[in-house]
């Protein structure tokens, strides 16, 4: 059977580089980076090379990357130190964040009464960024806590037009970066963002290693008590295998950017057009017809399904060996609809089944003209 596997947002495959220079450290680099001996010496050193390595491709300092085992722990540290220890009365998101910083934020308004406060979003899915000055003039102490890209729809945030803002205002600029880190050039000297997280299986990385980064004298302090390693931020016995792999993915991904981001883009343009060729009643959801305000690695599709044969659909396509999703992979055990859709689509439009697609540098035209046929094929049943 075929296998298509475009399910990039939920993770990536591992370069082969990044695999080779795994195993090497495994075998080589095994001593324990507190230790003082020569082993661990030896792990130290390459644990604080990869940490000026990727803050280099940031323009920052090593001290404001802070190791993590992803996304959702990095999300966590900011959010929950900020409200603890920076007084944050005011947290301001929008209803199409990642669970790992809505549930986040939801708990914190249980545990230290926080306000919350949802900018508004127009038809597509984007920000409004008026609504969001108003908020921001409004609140007390603010938080503001946007993700660059969205996991499921890919609509782009004007990320400076936001830090701005938010500098203007004296918020705190949190940024949950994991679908824009290693796809997207991010120079966080030019833009003022307070923490940002991001999550190496996003970027043909490992699972299980992520980074945030925090900005120097933050006043942030530990979530995880313990050891002093990461400077005390995150207690724990690094993972130097993970952290290597990270560092070459991240190295290999920004070295190539230029020519990946032109070879999918052109998948994700291809796509679209056999979608509108072979399934007219198709639509998109968000922007992700737009080059402007959205990413190049992915397409969320409104299919003209029947109600009473969608719950079919992703089981039949699995059948035929494609991987896709109908939303971010953390909820896939749900039978809800997804909130990100809920939050900007009408009712009527919820009723049709929508499909994320998602693209890398390892997929074809000729698996999604496979994934296209079969899709007709159902549709037409």
């Amino acid at each position: 059977m075929k296998q298509v596997y475009l399910d990039n947002a939920a993770t990536t495959a591992l370069r082969p580089e990044v695999v080779d220079r795994m195993t090497q450290v495994l075998k080589d680099t095994y001593g324990n980076a507190s230790s003082t001996h020569s082993f661990g010496r030896s792990s130290k050193a390459l644990l604080e090379q990869c940490r000026k390595n990727i803050a280099a491709h940031f323009n920052v300092s090593a001290l404001e990357i802070v190791f993590t085992s992803g996304g959702t722990e990095a999300d966590n540290l900011a959010l929950r130190s900020a409200v603890r220890d920076l007084g944050v009365t005011d947290i301001i998101t929008s209803k199409i964040e990642h669970h790992a910083v809505l549930h986040t934020v939801e708990q914190l308004q249980k545990e230290y009464q926080v306000t919350l406060h949802y900018v508004d979003l127009d038809d597509c899915g984007l920000v409004n960024y008026t609504h969001l000055e108003q908020l921001l003039q409004s609140a007390n102490q603010p938080l503001v806590s946007l993700m660059h890209i969205n996991n499921e729809v890919g609509n782009i945030l004007d990320i400076e037009n936001v830090a701005k803002l938010c500098k203007t205002h004296n918020a705190i600029f949190h940024s949950d970066m994991v679908q824009s880190v290693g796809h997207y050039k991010i120079d966080l000297k030019e833009i003022p963002i307070d923490f940002m997280a991001a999550s190496a299986h996003k970027f043909h990385g490992p699972k299980g290693v992520g980074f945030c980064f925090i900005r120097k004298e933050s006043g942030l302090k530990p979530l995880i008590f313990g050891g002093e390693q990461e400077r005390g931020y995150r207690a724990g016995t690094e993972s130097i295998h993970n952290i290597v792999g990270m560092d070459e993915a991240l190295k290999i991904a920004y070295t190539n950017l230029d020519e990946d981001k032109k070879y999918v883009s052109d998948l994700k343009d291809y796509f679209i057009q056999q979608i509108k060729t072979h399934l007219p009643e198709a639509s998109f959801n968000g922007s992700c017809e737009t080059v402007e305000n959205s990413t190049y690695t992915l397409v969320n599709v409104c299919l003209p399904i029947a109600p009473a044969k969608a719950p079919m659909l992703q089981f039949q396509l699995d059948l035929k060996g494609i991987a896709c999703s109908k939303g971010s992979a953390c909820q896939s055990g749900s039978s809800q609809q997804s909130h990100v859709l809920s939050a900007f689509l009408s009712e009527e439009q919820l009723k049709q089944p929508s499909v994320r697609f998602s693209f890398s540098i390892y997929n074809t035209k000729e698996e999604l003209d496979y994934v296209v046929s079969v899709l007709k094929k159902f549709v037409n049943s």
